[in-house]
Order: C-alpha cells, then sequence, then structure tokens
C-alpha cells in the first residue's frame, strides 16, 4: 500500500506540474546521454587506435643487427654484426619464450611488371611465420608463403592489397604472373584489407613478400636485414629481448649489455602507451559527461526542494496525523529517484540510437562507438548516486519539519 501511495502522489504531481516535470526530465536525459556517448565514442576511439597498433603484429620485436658501441673480449667497438638463418635457429632453440621467428630480407629497387604497368614497392623475403606475426591474411582464394615454397625456392610471391590494385586494377592477381626483374613469379596471394598506422619498411599493403630460400638465391643474400620474433604473452617480451641478445652475444662475441649491437622495436611498447594515453582520456570524457550529469542532478534537487515548499501544510499534515519521518523522506526519494530513473532510460535510448546509426564512413576514423556493460554500469551507478543525493537532502528538509509550524504556513 505503501508503494501505491508513493506512485499516486507521483503521477498526481506530474499531472499537475508538466513543464516543471518536463524540465526535470530533460536535464537528467541530456546529463545521462552525454556521459554515455562521450564514454561510448571514448572506448570506440580505443578499440581502433589498438586494432591499428596491431596491425603491424601483436607481442612482436623487431630486432636489427648493428654495430658493437663496447670492446669485448679482445675485440674492438665498431664491428659490424652480421646474423644468418642459421644463428636464428639457434636463438630459436636457446630462447623458449619465442613462440615465432623469421629472419627478414629486404630489398626497394627491384622492378614489377605486370603488361605495361611498372612499379618498385619494397620487398621482402620471409618465412611461413612471418604472416601469422605481421597479420598478413589473405584474401580468399589466395594464402602466404608456406615452408614448401621456402624448402622448393618455388618462384612465388605475395602482394599487399595496393600493389595489387596497382599492378592488376579490378582483375583477378592469384594465380596470374608477376615479372620481377625479368623473372617471372606467380601470385599466390593477396593481403586481405586492414589497419596500420605504425611500419618499418613502409605499410603492408604497398609490399610484396617471396619466399626466404627464392630471395636468397636470386639476390645473393647471406645476412638477414632484420629479423622479428613473437612471444605468447605480452609481459614476456622484455625477458625474451634479453635472452635473444645473450644468445647473439653469444655468438658474434660481444657485450650483452651492448643495446648498440642489435637494437629492437618492443611493438608492446606501444601498446602500453596507448592504454595508459586512452584510459586518461576515457576519464576525462568521463568526468566532463558527469559534470554535465551533476548539473542535470541539481535541477532535479532545486525542483524537489519547490515541491517540499508547496507540500508543506501536507506533510504536516500527514505528521499530525501520524506519518512517520521515513514515510516523508521515502517520499520525496521515491518520486526523485523514479524521474530519475525515467531520464536515465530516456537518455540511454538517444545514446544508443546515436551509437546504432553513427555513419559507417566516420567509423573508419574514430571508430565504432560501444555502449558495453561496463559503460552502462558506470552510467548507471553515476545517475543512481546523483539521484540518491538530489532527492535526499530535499527529502531530510521535509521531515525535519514541525508539523504545528507546517500547518501555519
Amino acid at each position: 500500500m505503501t508503494f501505491r501511495h508513493y506512485l499516486l502522489q507521483l503521477l498526481r504531481d506530474v499531472r499537475s506540474q508538466k513543464l516543471r516535470t518536463f524540465l526535470t526530465l530533460f536535464g537528467i536525459v541530456w546529463g545521462t546521454a552525454a556521459v554515455t556517448l562521450m564514454l561510448a565514442f571514448g572506448q570506440g576511439l580505443h578499440g581502433k587506435l589498438i586494432a591499428s597498433i596491431k596491425g603491424l603484429g601483436e607481442n612482436i620485436v623487431i630486432a636489427w643487427p648493428s654495430r658493437t658501441s663496447k670492446a669485448w673480449d679482445g675485440l674492438g667497438r665498431g664491428r659490424r654484426i652480421r646474423v644468418t638463418d642459421e644463428d636464428l635457429e639457434k636463438v630459436r632453440r636457446e630462447v623458449p619464450l619465442i613462440t615465432r621467428l623469421s629472419g627478414e630480407y629486404s630489398a626497394w629497387n627491384l622492378r614489377f611488371r605486370v603488361g605495361r604497368k611498372v612499379f618498385i614497392p619494397g620487398m621482402s623475403g620471409t618465412n611461413a611465420e612471418f604472416g601469422v606475426m605481421r597479420n598478413l591474411n589473405p584474401t580468399t582464394g589466395g594464402r602466404f608463403v608456406d615452408d614448401a615454397d621456402v624448402s622448393h625456392r618455388r618462384r612465388v610471391v605475395f602482394l599487399g592489397d595496393k600493389l595489387k590494385s596497382d599492378l592488376f586494377g579490378v582483375d583477378e592477381a592469384v594465380g596470374s604472373e608477376v615479372v620481377i626483374n625479368g623473372v617471372p613469379f606467380v601470385v599466390i596471394g593477396v593481403l586481405a584489407e586492414k589497419d596500420q598506422d605504425s611500419s618499418y619498411n613502409n605499410r603492408d599493403n604497398d609490399r610484396a613478400n617471396l619466399p626466404a630460400s627464392t630471395f636468397k638465391a636470386m639476390y645473393n643474400r647471406a645476412y638477414v636485414d632484420n629479423f622479428v620474433f613473437q612471444v605468447a604473452e605480452r609481459d614476456d617480451a622484455v625477458a625474451a629481448k634479453k635472452e635473444v641478445i645473450a644468445s647473439l652475444a653469444r655468438t658474434h662475441r660481444f657485450d650483452p649489455e651492448d643495446t648498440e649491437a642489435v637494437g629492437m622495436w618492443d611493438t608492446n611498447e606501444n601498446l602500453e602507451f596507448m592504454d595508459t594515453f586512452m584510459l586518461g582520456f576515457r576519464l576525462f570524457l568521463g568526468i566532463v559527461g558527469t559534470l554535465t550529469l551533476v548539473v542535470g542532478g541539481i535541477g532535479v534537487s532545486n525542483i524537489m526542494h519547490v515541491v517540499v515548499e508547496e507540500r508543506t501544510k501536507e506533510i504536516g499534515l500527514k505528521m499530525a496525523l501520524g506519518a512517520k519521518r521515513r514515510f516523508v523522506v521515502g517520499q520525496i526519494l521515491f518520486e526523485t529517484l523514479a524521474l530519475t530513473a525515467i531520464g536515465g532510460v530516456l537518455g540511454l535510448g538517444i545514446a544508443w540510437t546515436v551509437c546504432a546509426s553513427f555513419p559507417a564512413a566516420a567509423i573508419e576514423y574514430v571508430g565504432s562507438p560501444v555502449i558495453s556493460a561496463q559503460v552502462a554500469t558506470i552510467t548507471t551507478g553515476v545517475l543512481g548516486l546523483i539521484g540518491f543525493l538530489a532527492g535526499f537532502f530535499p527529502a531530510r528538509t521535509a521531515a525535519s519539519l514541525d508539523p504545528v509550524e507546517a500547518l501555519r504556513l
């Protein structure tokens, strides 16, 4: 019966004060939509940036053999470190943290010709694991370099999607021939389009990949230009880098503490920076949205203070007839939380509609806004807290009225 009384009182107030109720709801709706959309777009942007970073590869380290900067074991500084495939196989055996490993041979002066079209893209010679590490996924009907290609030194090539368009246009490329410096190669696959915002040898969409053995034989290469390795977990990368350098230091006799002998780029550092940056950015968006919601809550609180003043005699009469303080507090809190809940549902509905109808063209740049369970929970929690505080103080004022004094007003 108490709940029914609360509800009837709320409906009576809504009918008698339509404009006031609308303005109260508008503040909550606007604040809820603002905080939800800011968090949703922040999460969407975070996901977009992470996907772009992982386009280069996930949990990978790129290493470049260079020159020593310290004298060691009777040998002077400035020695060139040259790494072979045999050295990398030794690294694979000695560093169990590594899950995948590939040397990479590179060239930038080879002419690719299809008919009358000629291009000079970047090109790499790699093994099969390289494609997995670097997210070089083929389109339907194609594949990346495999172990058989490497062991048989096949003249096959995997093309980036932009390079394929330059050479073949809209025609099918897989199974066709590309002449590279006068030698025909069969196209075995084309890169599926992917996000990538970082690189070290140009973007993958404008590069080609050959089997490493074919590259070495045709272009007389004995030493890798760089190598790439992958670990299972992000936290394993630091230890794996130390063990890789230690293994190469034993083979090539240089100080394992010489950081310049083999340069390394741990791509996980980009992810860690982006996670930290986006956490701060999303907190900023959440705070701005919450402050907007607080403004709406202040409006609700002011309205409820007006309600208490208008109902002073009514409240005094109820208390004179025996109504408990908790009944008076409950009535005001119920009305406040009910209005807050209705405004919150409407605000979430508007935010969901905006996210669902967000144009696909814009998603390419800012990501897809997502109202996740985390976003919904945060919004609901903030909304509930603001609603409670907005109603508590007017309710406490109402409950503290003296019945005799209230009836005189």
